[in-house]
């Protein structure tokens, strides 16, 4: 479902814009000192905020960057963020095939990819957020023993990502097919749509991707 236009949109933005980078390159190569080399995390497709705010609030001592292409979505996460005075998360609005573009090699440490549409026609599979083209760009801007954690109601989605991640060779651990009733539900941080879609009945399937550089 398309989300609607905001009322007001571009002025609240703006009142966020001191966590909003408007123009990330800048940044490529320079990530760690703008984190002040604190670890850093990434959510792609960050939705409405909840996820990344709480993360955020359980470790201070990390630096969280909420990646979202939809102006009418990232502004409700900068919103709860700004409300909150978290200084340890920014956002940027941009599409996730810029983030080679966007980052150097090994500058992120983790990545965070919640209920990623799963573009479920054929035609459309590179589209999805685990195709390998997708898994090969997140390996080049990780460091080594980084990770890659993936959430989804979807199984076809999930299924087909594990393909995808053993084709791109990034070790997978914790494989889960029914997240909220499984041992790592104790520090699962739920996002508006997981419990939208666990309240319908949808089992939540979870991974955990690790890369490992030669």
């Amino acid at each position: 479902m398309r989300m609607r236009k905001k009322k007001n949109g571009a002025k609240r933005m703006e009142a966020c814009s001191e966590i909003l980078i408007k123009e990330p390159e800048n940044n490529k190569g320079k990530w760690k000192e703008f984190a002040e080399n604190k670890e850093i995390s990434i959510e792609i497709g960050c939705g409405k905020g909840r996820f990344i705010l709480e993360n955020a609030k359980r470790n201070p001592e990390k630096l969280y960057i909420g990646f979202e292409k939809v102006p009418d979505v990232i502004v409700l996460a900068m919103e709860k963020v700004k409300n909150d005075e978290l200084k340890n998360v920014y956002f940027i609005c941009d599409d996730a095939s810029r983030l080679c573009e966007i980052f150097d090699e090994n500058e992120i440490d983790e990545i965070y990819l919640n209920f990623s549409d799963p573009w479920p026609k054929k035609r459309h599979a590179k589209r999805r957020l685990t195709f390998i083209s997708f898994l090969e760009i997140y390996k080049k801007i990780i460091k080594d023993g980084g990770k890659i954690f993936f959430k989804t109601d979807n199984r076809p989605l999930f299924d087909f990502s594990l393909e995808q991640f053993e084709k791109a060779e990034i070790e997978v651990s914790d494989v889960c097919y029914d997240l909220h009733n499984s041992e790592y539900e104790k520090d699962n941080i739920h996002t508006e749509y997981e419990d939208n879609f666990s309240a319908k009945g949808f089992s939540i399937n979870r991974l955990v991707g690790k890369v490992k550089k030669a």
